[in-house]
């Protein structure tokens, strides 16, 4: 609301060309999303070049769990110009999880597979910076499986005492067979065998949002299928890099990892 109210007087005062000195919003972290109520007329906003998604008249910006504090700049059209917006990141600090695993391999990958690991990580790069046209999302965002939350969004990981890259999704433990439904609507671009991901599929909602799905026993679609919300897309497994079975979730907006949870909460406090 402070932030519709913002650019309501800036209309007013005609001075939309110029910036909008550090907008802050509570979600606006590293690994968080900045919410931007979006003028009337404003279009195409980007941040570091990407395309944002925009839903309902507003803009969610992904925000990579590796920024730094402070003001940074959005693009966007407006009246056949360009212009620029500046918003405030916060500071957050996340916690550490330490996990042993029996498979060495999944901790330090032997030589021979580091090539494959490397074309995997680019077709998944590939996915994560698409930008398509925008899919029904008014249903919102549901949890794709009922489960036990076990490692949250964010975690500075360490495998066998060894510093990994902080965690890209939320964990919802459950057993071995259990359904795992879309979280909305969307078009599967990915269904396959991934080294560390195991059974994974991705699912492209439109406009850069790309959700993940990871360590299935089974995958139950293929590229090219279009899925509805809650619709059954694959079955809980342990494949890949596990301690246990498991559904790795990821959501990513414009080419960026961001808290799941925190994703679905704003995209239904919105539709609300």
């Amino acid at each position: 609301m402070k932030i519709a109210l913002a650019f309501a007087l800036a209309l007013i005062l005609g001075v939309l060309t110029t910036n909008v000195i550090g907008e802050q919003s509570p979600t606006s972290v590293p690994g968080g999303i900045y919410l931007w109520s979006l003028p009337a007329g404003v279009d195409d906003v980007r941040f570091n070049g990407n395309p944002v998604l925009s839903f309902q008249r507003h803009a969610f910006v992904g925000i990579p769990v590796s920024i730094k504090a402070g003001q940074h700049i959005l693009t966007y059209r407006h009246e056949n110009t360009t212009k620029k917006h500046s918003f405030t990141i916060s500071n957050k600090n996340y916690s550490e999880q330490h996990i042993t695993l029996e498979n060495e391999n999944m901790v330090t990958p032997p030589e021979e597979t580091l090539e494959r690991i490397r074309r995997e990580s680019a077709r998944q790069k590939t996915l994560y910076l698409s930008f398509t046209s925008s899919q029904k999302l008014d249903q919102g965002f549901v949890q794709p499986v009922e489960g036990i939350v076990t490692s949250l969004f964010g975690h500075k990981r360490f495998f066998n005492g060894k510093a990994r890259n902080p965690h890209s999704g939320l964990d919802i433990a459950a057993d071995t067979g259990t359904p795992i439904s879309a979280a909305s609507r969307g078009t599967v671009v990915l269904a396959d065998e991934l080294y560390f991901n195991g059974n994974t599929v991705f699912l492209d909602h439109g406009e850069g949002l790309i959700t993940m799905y990871c360590h299935m026993s089974e995958i139950l679609v293929e590229a090219g299928d279009i899925v509805n919300q809650q619709d059954t897309i694959g079955l809980v497994g342990a494949t890949g890099r596990v301690t246990g079975p498991h559904l790795h979730w990821s959501v990513s907006l414009n080419g960026t990892r961001v808290d799941p949870q925190l994703f679905s909460s704003l995209i239904n406090e919105v539709i609300r």
